[in-house]
């Protein structure tokens, strides 16, 4: 099973993606947009953006977690992962979503 991005609206009424590993985990989330074209500009962005290496910024926390960042070739970040234990599942994360977003259908569940 494949990935999938989902944009959704919150309740402060603007719009998110996730991306959904084939298990169903959340591997990338967004920023909030105030226009769903922009969400899906983002989304578009990710898939450009998520098979260069040098597009991801490893994080890591004085609590010892770990995270990044993907960004778009401006520097802007474009999408932020959840956090994790150890480096390795970190890193694995990126290899999902390196995998996962050039190919992931788009489903909107604002619809």
């Amino acid at each position: 099973m494949s990935g999938k991005f989902e944009i959704f609206l919150a309740k402060n009424n603007e719009f998110y993606f996730r991306l959904k590993a084939g298990n169903g985990e959340i591997i990338l989330g967004s920023e909030g947009y105030t226009a769903k074209a922009n969400c899906e500009k983002g989304i578009a962005s990710v898939q450009k953006n998520a098979v260069d290496p040098n597009r991801y910024e490893k994080k890591s926390s004085e609590s010892g977690r770990f995270s990044f960042n993907l960004k778009a070739t401006n520097g802007q970040v474009i999408g932020t992962s959840q956090s994790y234990k150890t480096e390795a599942t970190r890193d694995n994360g990126i290899e999902s979503v390196t995998k996962n977003a050039p190919t992931a259908k788009v489903v909107d569940l604002t619809e």
